[in-house]
């Protein structure tokens, strides 16, 4: 059987719209019905053909990993799941065999393959996935949300690196994983978020989600508004989100000795510091990658149902077919999350 799916088929900018066959789950994967994926910023650098993604994909290759379904077949030696169950599925395919995965750190291990990635993903009418990967979803949370609980996972594993509880809280990097990432520090208690880009269109996004210090730094000095928000000594905890080099200096400068600094946003070349910058501070910097398979997830979604609103975070909404005008507004970064409507819940 045939199923339609969004596939990068060369080796060079853009996605089509391909009919490929439909997968077929081996004993122990479960077959999702896809009903509605979210565009992340992996799928744009695969769209625009960047150097990472010439350095990683291997096309033909269906891509996408940020969806929701619902379970449409099960492996015969599947156990724990039921046909019809809303899900989604950690995205990171992990070997079970290395040191990481054998210490419970899976999020570390050295063979992972990326749904969408390294192996066919989401942005078609039906996924296959290991049944140890499939995440249960409650009939409480907003499937629009669902959609992108994988970009949430980065966000919150970034965001709960350190106490941030009576903390002052820098965030670099108003993309939307940056947006939840504040949006997580405000509502776990943090006394101050303030959060900067040079977007005012995600700044503003960042204030209808509860942001309200927020600062441009094209225009504005994020030195002028501490003072303001009773910073003597400087941010407690720094989450480095955006990959700008001059994002993550501005970060140090303004860190208090002793503070602590959570890093995911990759650099796109080799970069220079200060080192003495952190070493006279004392400055611990933890890099972050994925989530925390799998106790992130649990985490997202206790949040979200005590009250973490990512509604708004939610910009444009597409029929998958549109894909090609969704990835153009994607590349004037003035959205948010955009999701591709597959099939009906």
């Amino acid at each position: 059987m045939k199923m339609k799916a969004i596939v990068k088929p060369y080796r060079r900018p853009g996605l089509e719209l391909h009919e490929v066959d439909k997968p077929v789950p081996a004993d122990d994967e479960v077959l999702i019905r896809i009903c509605k994926t979210a565009i992340c910023g992996t799928d744009l650098h695969i769209y625009n053909w960047d150097e990472w993604s010439q350095a990683t994909l291997k096309p033909p290759l269906t891509i996408g990993h940020e969806y929701v379904g619902v379970i449409e077949e099960l492996g015969k030696n599947v156990k724990g799941l039921e046909l019809g169950h809303v899900v989604s599925g950690e995205g990171h395919i992990v070997c079970w065999h290395c040191r990481n995965c054998r210490a419970g750190n899976m999020q570390w291990c050295r063979n992972t393959k990326g749904v969408g990635v390294n192996r066919d993903g989401a942005f078609a009418e039906y996924l296959c996935i290991p049944a140890i990967n499939v995440i249960n979803i409650g009939e409480d949370i907003d499937t629009d949300i669902v959609s992108f609980f994988d970009a949430l996972g980065n966000a919150t594993h970034t965001a709960l690196m350190f106490d941030v509880i009576g903390e002052d809280v820098l965030v670099t990097g108003a993309g939307p994983i940056g947006i939840m990432a504040a949006a997580i520090c405000k509502h776990n208690g943090a006394r101050n978020v303030v959060i900067t880009d040079m977007n005012e269109y995600r700044l503003d996004l960042a204030k209808k989600l509860g942001i309200t210090s927020t600062v441009n730094i094209k225009t504005e000095k994020l030195e002028d508004i501490m003072p303001k928000k009773g910073l003597v000594e400087g941010f407690d905890v720094g989450l480095e989100m955006s990959g700008s080099i001059n994002a993550l200096k501005q970060m140090l400068k303004n860190m208090r000795n002793g503070g602590k600094i959570a890093q995911l946003g990759l650099f796109s070349s080799n970069t220079e510091i200060n080192w003495n910058d952190i070493i006279l501070k004392g400055l611990t910097i933890k890099g972050v990658y994925g989530r925390q398979m799998f106790e992130t997830w649990y985490k997202m979604a206790a949040m979200v149902q005590s009250g973490l609103d990512l509604s708004q975070l939610v910009t444009h909404r597409f029929h998958y077919t549109q894909f090609k005008e969704a990835f153009d507004i994607m590349n004037t970064g003035n959205s948010g999350k955009i999701i591709l409507n597959w099939s009906e819940i």
